[in-house]
């Protein structure tokens, strides 16, 4: 280390001089971290000066580490150009010869290389018949999440060619069923005369059209920042605490304290981990600090970037907190509803005067059609089961027009009957092939409500980022029944509060989160502990910052389909697209929602958290077929006597008396 020392000051001191202790202990972590030598560092540092202004670059301690940043910026930007180049070339690589002129050796290119054949084997991995000719992309494992959505699909043909929509199997069949011992009675005779839904928005819809793509770092700051402190008096009035009972986490301390802030990693890249966790504070509470947190003294514990959390502590050392405990965090209260309100809602729901049917309501969400058509014939089926199980409400969840979709994204659209191909937009396209089967639906079925709810990844939505306005009504030729909502939304279907958001967190939040410990009961269950983060953190989309584009699974090329066979993969995925100043209209406002619709590429599923519905619909239309449903059916709210007697207000109980059914289109 002297040696080192002696060089580093030879080349870097002025003359007759020596170098600060401190500017010397990161020259040396330099030459650890990148493996170089005095010289090197030299000319490297050189380098820096020229480009940061020549003699103007004085040597000390903040410009050693900005040059010791700057070098690690140029090492990862070579990482990825290194990594961009090697995919690139397998990408566009000639595809593999099954030729068997010549020998492998050991046997390991297993006849996927030209001229190194292998020996046939026996046993199932070992069938040379049914690995020939296999050279299908290898699919990752964050990609197997997407296919988890259909489990047991059959929608494809054992050769790749896409089957289609219109010979897909399992049709009709229940992937998953929430309160299935609830009966589902016939559908009536004769459509109803009005409609039985009464509609109400209690999000304000008009804060949504704020003008995206002009985000402010000061604005996203406060809006994070605000989002701590509203949580520290959450939790304070829940557990009763003093002002003293608070503190600074980053600061000196044999005191027990409680901290709250938010959850980070010490890293920008990797996924965060035990040894990673670092509590953010907010400029009011700890000045905007990070310190990192040590877990091993509680028993569990469920975190991702972004979660809100409680506790308590101290930082003896003031180099990292040590946790002894995880607060809880309360949840919103239930919603309910007066007594005269729901005997108003429970007369709506006769039919005939004498029959009282429940509510029917269908959720899907797209993509509508496969990816080597657009056609949209999952579309149609959805309205057709709309019009056959007269449905009271229909809930449409983007993307519409998917801008992730090839032949949209490549622009090779197919001439639509009495539409211009010369002067046709996506509007047109809109109005051709989706709205007009909403117009038949609406037409045959007056009563049915159609809500549609945009996607981020929606090509013709001009708000793009996240929380997202509504699409232009005006341009889209929908009928009266549809209403067009934000994207996320919370509305009362009569006095049921459903939360919709079609951002799919969840899959974001199963790829970044952190576990540890002996989980309790509740949260064993994967989906469940994953729906149950939104309802404690009182927000649609807690996660920050949301998972990069470059971490999502690359598309798979599509299989061969005849005159379509030269379209291109899909696109990369569009991502999260958040617009942080504004994610305060992904809050959570006053109640806890009675159901909760997420649309997420995880497995379809329906379920009850915190006495929420939790329904996740999965995708209409796969990639190569068709997908899934879902199917709610909800009672009225049986009022008790002792109800009556209690008081005027009530709550909705809708986790007993619903059934959610996840369904094949």
């Amino acid at each position: 280390m002297a040696e080192v020392d002696i060089a580093l000051n030879e080349l870097f001191a002025p003359h007759k001089s020596t170098l600060a202790p401190e500017v010397l202990l990161e020259f040396n972590s330099i030459l650890r971290l990148h493996s170089t030598s005095p010289q090197e560092l030299f000319y490297k540092w050189e380098s820096y000066c020229i480009k940061m202004g020549g003699d103007n670059v004085k040597l000390d301690l903040q410009t050693t580490r900005d040059f010791k940043k700057d070098l690690h910026e140029v090492l990862e930007r070579e990482s990825r150009s290194k990594v961009h180049g090697r995919s690139e070339k397998k990408t566009h690589s000639a595809t593999p010869r099954n030729n068997r002129s010549h020998g492998d050796m050991f046997g390991m290119m297993d006849g996927v290389s030209p001229n190194n054949p292998r020996a046939p084997m026996n046993g199932v991995n070992g069938n040379s018949v049914k690995r020939k000719g296999n050279f299908e992309t290898p699919v990752s494992k964050a990609s197997k999440l997407y296919a988890a959505s259909s489990p047991g699909d059959t929608s494809t043909l054992a050769n790749g060619m896409a089957k289609p929509f219109s010979e897909r199997s399992n049709a009709g069949q229940v992937v998953e069923s929430l309160n299935g011992h609830i009966d589902i009675p016939e559908p009536p005779t004769a459509p109803f005369v009005e409609p039985r839904i009464k509609l109400k928005a209690n999000t304000d819809l008009s804060k949504f059209g704020y003008k995206p793509m002009a985000m402010k770092l000061s604005e996203a700051s406060e809006i994070l920042d605000d989002r701590i402190d509203e949580f520290l008096s959450l939790i304070q009035v829940h557990h009763q605490l003093e002002d003293s009972a608070f503190g600074n986490p980053a600061s000196q301390s044999t005191s027990e304290i409680v901290a709250v802030g938010r959850i980070a990693s010490d890293t920008p890249e990797g996924k965060l981990n035990a040894a990673s966790v670092v509590l953010e504070t907010s400029r009011r509470t700890g000045a905007g600090l990070r310190v990192p947190l040590r877990l091993e003294g509680v028993s569990s514990f469920d975190l991702f970037p972004g979660k809100i959390v409680a506790v308590r502590g101290s930082n003896v050392s003031g180099e990292y907190f040590t946790v002894s405990e995880l607060l809880e965090v309360p949840i919103l209260p239930p919603a309910a509803s007066t007594i005269d309100d729901l005997d108003t809602i429970n007369a709506r729901l006769l039919a005939g005067g004498s029959e009282q049917h429940p509510l029917n309501v269908l959720i899907s969400s797209g993509p509508y059609t496969t990816d080597t058509e657009l056609d949209f014939e999952p579309l149609q089926e959805i309205c057709d089961q709309a019009l056959s199980t007269s449905a009271d409400a229909l809930i449409l969840l983007g993307p519409f027009l998917d801008i992730e979709h090839p032949l949209i994204a490549s622009g090779n659209i197919p001439v639509l009957p009495n539409v211009n191909p010369d002067t046709a937009t996506l509007m047109d396209v809109f109005r051709a092939l989706i709205a007009s089967k909403l117009q038949h639906l609406a037409s045959s079925f007056p009563s049915t409500t159609v809500i549609l709810v945009p996607s981020v990844r929606d090509a013709i939505n001009k708000h793009i980022s996240y929380p997202q306005d509504r699409m232009q009504r005006k341009e889209l030729g929908l009928p009266k029944q549809c209403t067009v909502v934000t994207n996320p939304v919370t509305l009362s279907l009569n006095e049921t509060v459903v939360a919709i958001s079609t951002q799919d967190v969840l899959y974001e939040l199963r790829r970044e989160g952190c576990v540890g410990g002996n989980l309790p009961a509740e949260n064993q269950n994967l989906l469940a502990r994953l729906s149950r983060h939104l309802i404690e953190q009182r927000h649609f989309f807690p996660l920050f910052p949301p998972t990069s584009r470059d971490n999502y699974p690359a598309p798979a090329p599509l299989p061969s389909h005849g005159a379509d066979a030269s379209i291109d993969a899909p696109p990369r995925a569009t991502g999260a697209m958040l617009d942080v100043p504004y994610l305060a209209l992904a809050d959570w406002q006053h109640v806890r929602p009675d159901i909760l619709i997420t649309p997420s590429a995880l497995a379809p599923f329906a379920k009850v958290v915190e006495s929420v519905v939790v329904i996740n619909p999965g995708t209409l239309s796969k990639r190569r077929g068709a997908g899934t449903f879902a199917r709610l059916t909800m009672s009225a709210r049986d009022l008790t006597s002792e109800e009556k007697d209690e008081g005027d207000v009530v709550g909705h109980k809708v986790f007993e008396r619903a059934r959610v059914d996840v369904v094949r289109i």
